[in-house]
């Protein structure tokens, strides 16, 4: 990532936009790497309305935040650990909210293996000002991930397994409730492995290391949470691809959420040191 900037737009649901800007810069070797970024996610607009419905105009949501990060390669090893310190402005009409969040992860490679592994906490922190005085918690998170390249095939493996700081995600989906006759509803009953697989992520991805690669991939979880009685909806699947030109990589990714919705992610990466 050394003198990369790196730029990413999705639109996501509801008219929901999410944007970044992020460069790294390698120190040297011996004193790591330092990175920046500043993510931006706009709600849209809303109409506001009193305490009897009536509707007071249009307001908007949006959250900023900034960070600042370093990495090192521990010495003598295939380690490489990770931080980031984040402060966090989030904006609901009139209201705001500020926070300060942290991330950490510890990166294992070897140029001379066909795998990797991440281990990573993510948004470990707190509020500083709260909307209206009520303190929330931050979304924290622990992922594992982990990546095999095939010898003998242009092909590369991925798996994450999210949310190990809890073991029961599970969310009964509303589509697969049933009533019986006397008007009496039972939620889905979600079984442990079922439970077990909505931590799972898979992918993979056709020519890695070529000029043009494509990638597929399946949320198990978002499959589950979003699907529909007998209708085929393809939650949770993904697919995108990257062209790599020169000093430019360019990247696409389609995400399907439910028959009614989906989302689309634009990156652009620039090595600034290419000529």
């Amino acid at each position: 990532m050394d003198g990369k900037l790196a730029l990413n737009y999705s639109s996501y649901l509801s008219d929901i936009n999410i944007g970044s800007i992020s460069y790294a810069r390698l120190i040297s070797r011996r004193f790591g790497t330092i990175h920046g970024s500043i993510n931006y996610l706009d709600y849209g607009s809303f109409i506001g309305a009193d305490e009897e419905g009536n509707e007071t105009g249009e307001f908007g949501a949006n959250d900023i935040s900034v960070s600042l990060g370093y990495a090192l390669n521990l010495p003598w090893t295939n380690l490489f650990f990770g931080a980031n310190l984040k402060f966090i402005n989030s904006n609901i009409d009139s209201f705001s909210s500020v926070g300060i969040a942290g991330d950490v992860g510890v990166f294992y490679y070897s140029p001379y293996k066909n795998y990797t592994f991440t281990l990573v906490a993510r948004n470990f922190g707190t509020q500083i000002k709260t909307f209206n005085g009520t303190r929330e918690k931050l979304p924290f998170k622990v992922a594992l991930g982990a990546s095999y390249k095939l010898n003998y095939v242009p092909l590369k493996w991925y798996l994450a397994i999210d949310n190990l700081q809890k073991w029961d995600i599970s969310v009964p989906n509303p589509s697969e409730q049933s009533t019986d006759l006397e008007g009496n509803t039972t939620n889905e009953e979600i079984s442990f492995l079922n439970n077990a697989l909505r931590h799972f992520v898979i992918g993979a991805e056709l020519f890695p290391e070529s000029a043009i690669n494509i990638r597929a991939g399946y949320n198990f979880r978002r499959a589950a949470e979003l699907k529909l009685q007998e209708v085929r909806t393809f939650g949770g699947v993904s697919f995108g691809f990257g062209i790599k030109m020169n000093k430019f990589k360019f990247n696409y990714a389609y995400s399907k959420y439910h028959s009614a919705s989906n989302s689309s992610t634009f990156s652009l990466q620039i090595d600034l040191d290419q000529r």
